[in-house]
């Protein structure tokens, strides 16, 4: 009976890796944001394990020492102990500045992703009048606007010459930092890569931005983390990084196939008009 509970509880766990996001701390090796999440968090788990196994552990003796025997006498009332209680609230008051110090110093790269590596796309950051000052990097990036809608994701390259968008999977160079400005049409959406970094919210009328940057080719995937919908499971995010020069490839391939098909579309509306169908 016992195995057959424990097959039952794993068995689900096994099938379902993606939504396991790491057995004991989120996954990283994508992205250095994520590897600073897995490091604070490590961090803190080494720190709070300890106060765990003190508190629960003089618990269960305080419990066992102190409980109540039968036929033996009431056990002792005790009402305070000013001293203990002070150094307590002190000790917890230390551990939780040493923590926010800590957050605070790993916070830092959200705001101020790192610049690009050698090898990078180059000139991906491009001027332009009306549109908000990337984060300070000190070296180029790439900015990529992220829309989710029920029930996929739109990515499109605001900074290079276009038109240039794709959806359900975002291709992006290697060794560069990329910059997500993160929003929605419809309803609260959250775009999650694990390995690549945190989760971000997709709110509609509003803009998040995070950032990750890849160092060897490869694939990623995630999914939408807030419930959006009937078909929310199935609104997958992919992220496939590949060499500057493959991605400069695919560009000029993406930006041919929209002009055709926006070309066929023109084509196609001008022959219904012709036949009356549409005016």
């Amino acid at each position: 009976m016992i195995a057959a509970l424990a097959v039952g509880i794993l068995l689900p766990l096994v099938l379902a890796p993606a939504a396991l996001a790491g057995v004991l701390a989120p996954e990283a090796g994508g992205s250095p944001n994520a590897d600073d999440i897995r490091t604070l968090y490590w961090i803190v788990f080494v720190i709070a394990i300890p106060i765990f196994l003190i508190v629960e552990g003089t618990l269960i003796w305080s419990l066992v020492r102190y409980r109540r025997r039968r036929g033996g006498p009431p056990p002792a009332q005790i009402r305070g102990n000013t001293p203990l209680e002070l150094s307590w609230t002190v000790g917890a008051a230390l551990i939780l500045v040493v923590l926010s110090v800590i957050t605070f110093v790993y916070l830092g790269d959200i705001t101020n992703p790192p610049p690009s590596l050698p090898g990078g796309l180059q000139n991906a950051q491009f001027a332009s009048i009306d549109q908000p000052a990337p984060p300070r990097t000190g070296g180029p990036t790439l900015r990529v606007r992220v829309n989710g809608q029920q029930y996929l994701w739109r990515y499109e390259y605001p900074d290079l010459p276009g038109p240039n968008y794709s959806y359900y999977e975002l291709v992006v160079p290697i060794r560069t930092t990329v910059v997500l400005e993160v929003t929605a049409s419809d309803v609260i959406h959250s775009w999650w890569i694990p390995k690549l970094g945190g989760k971000v919210d997709a709110v509609p009328g509003y803009v998040n931005k995070t950032w990750f940057r890849i160092s060897k080719p490869g694939r990623y995937v995630g999914q939408c983390a807030e419930l959006c919908g009937p078909n929310h499971a199935d609104m997958r995010a992919v992220v496939r990084a590949v060499e500057p020069a493959e991605f400069e490839a695919w560009l000029r391939r993406q930006r041919a196939e929209i002009l055709a098909a926006q070309e066929d579309l023109s084509k196609q509306r001008r022959e219904r008009a012709r036949r009356g169908e549409v005016q």
